[in-house]
C-alpha cells in the first residue's frame, strides 16, 4: 500500500501514554465526525483528568498551528481499515513514543493535515475515503483488500505533551530503526514461510557439504587448521562441522538466539596473516541477524557459540567461509580463515 503522505508512508514507530483501546472506545461512543473543508472526517479528544472530553475544530484548522510548524510532536499511531483490520500498528513494535512531523501543508485532506489539528496531549480519530488516501499506480484501482474492508481507512493518533525540535528529532531515529528492524525479525520468525525457509535452507547446506569435493576439502583444511593451531599455541575446540575456536575472554551476557540481531567487532587474515577485512575500516562493529545466511556459515555458527561480550577467535575451513569462489583479490579459492571476533551487542 503507498500512502500519498511522507508521514503514512515512514511513521512505524511508537509507544503512547494513552493505550489505543482508550482510543477506539472514543471512536465508538465519541459521537458523530466532524469534517473538515478538505473532507478529512475526525474526533478528537482531550483528557481532563480521567475522562475525555471532545475537542471541536474551527472550519479553517487549528489556528495555533503555525507555532508547531517545524517541530515534531511524540506520540502513537495505528492505521486499521473500515471493518477494523488492523493496517499497522507502532504501539506493538516499540515502546517509545515516535516524532510525528509537523510541516507546512502542502495539501489538503492528507494525514499531515489530521496531525496539524492534534495539539500536544489530544487524542484523535481520522477517517478517510480510500480513493482519496492512495495514489495508485496509473490504470490501476486501490488494493482490494481496501475495499472490502469498508473502503475507508481510520488513522488513530494518541499523543503525548511534549513536541521536539528536528535534532531531537535525528536523534531517536538509530534506536527507533533497532527497533524497527528486531519487530520485523520477531515477525518473520513467527511466520510459517520462515520455518520452511530455514529448513530448506539447512538441507541445501547439508546436502552441499555431503558432496565429495566438498568432504575431501574439509578434510584437507582440517589437517591445515590443526597444524595451524598447534605452530601459534592456541588451545581450541572443534565443533562438529569443523570449525576450530578459542574463547579469549568469556562474556558474562547471554548467547545470541537465531533471528537477534547482533554487534561484532572483528579482524579476519588470512592464515598467513594477511589482513582482509576488520570492523576497524567501519569505525563500528558489524550488524547482522544471526542465523539468516547473512554471512558466511562459519559466521553463524561461530558467533553463536559465545556469549555477550566475549572475545575469540575463529579457525574457519573454506567450505564454511568463501569456498571454490573466494571473495575478490583478498580471499583466493579454498582459503581457511581466521577471524577475531567480539561480540559487543544483541538486540
Amino acid at each position: 500500500m503507498r500512502f500519498s503522505s511522507r508521514p503514512a508512508r515512514q511513521l512505524v514507530l511508537a509507544a503512547s501514554l494513552l493505550s489505543f483501546a482508550s482510543l477506539t472506545a472514543c471512536n465508538k461512543g465519541g459521537g458523530e465526525f466532524a469534517k473538515t473543508k478538505s473532507g478529512i472526517e475526525y474526533k478528537i479528544f482531550k483528557k481532563v483528568g480521567n475522562d475525555y472530553e471532545r475537542r471541536e475544530i474551527g472550519p479553517d484548522g487549528d489556528p495555533t498551528y503555525k507555532d508547531r510548524v517545524g517541530k515534531f510532536l511524540l506520540g502513537n499511531m495505528q492505521y486499521r481499515t473500515g471493518k477494523d483490520s488492523v493496517l499497522q500498528n507502532t504501539r506493538r513494535d516499540v515502546g517509545m513514543a515516535v516524532p510525528l512531523p509537523l510541516k507546512e501543508l502542502q495539501q489538503k485532506g492528507m494525514p499531515d493535515e489530521a496531525l496539524s489539528l492534534l495539539q500536544p496531549g489530544d487524542s484523535g480519530v481520522f477517517r478517510f475515503q480510500v480513493d482519496s488516501l492512495i495514489k495508485p499506480k496509473a490504470g490501476q484501482p486501490a488494493p482490494p483488500y481496501l475495499k472490502r474492508g469498508g473502503n475507508v481507512v481510520l488513522m488513530f493518533v494518541a499523543t503525548t505533551n511534549k513536541l521536539i525540535t528536528e535534532k531531537e528529532a535525528q536523534e531517536m531515529q538509530p534506536e527507533l530503526q533497532k527497533r524497527a528492524m528486531a519487530a520485523q525479525m520477531k515477525q518473520r520468525l513467527a511466520s510459517p514461510e520462515y520455518a520452511k525457509q530455514m529448513q530448506a535452507q539447512k538441507e541445501a547446506q547439508a546436502k552441499m557439504m555431503a558432496a565429495p569435493e566438498v568432504v575431501a576439502q574439509m578434510k584437507k583444511d582440517d589437517a591445515v587448521l590443526q597444524d595451524y593451531a598447534k605452530k601459534n599455541n592456541l588451545t581450541v575446540q572443534k565443533t562438529p562441522s569443523g570449525i576450530y575456536y578459542q574463547v579469549l575472554k568469556p562474556g558474562e551476557g547471554p548467547k545470541p538466539n537465531a533471528g537477534q540481531t547482533v554487534s561484532v567487532n572483528y579482524n579476519g587474515t588470512l592464515l598467513s596473516g594477511k589482513v582482509f577485512d576488520s570492523s576497524d575500516k567501519a569505525g563500528k562493529p558489524i550488524d547482522f541477524p544471526i542465523g539468516q545466511g547473512a554471512v558466511i556459515p562459519g559466521w553463524d555458527e561461530g558467533i553463536a557459540l559465545l556469549n555477550k561480550g566475549s572475545r575469540a577467535i575463529l579457525l574457519i575451513p573454506s567450505p564454511l567461509a568463501y569456498g571454490t569462489r573466494g571473495a575478490g583479490a583478498d580471499i583466493p579459492a579454498n582459503s581457511p580463515l581466521r577471524f577475531e571476533v567480539e561480540l559487543v551487542g544483541i538486540q
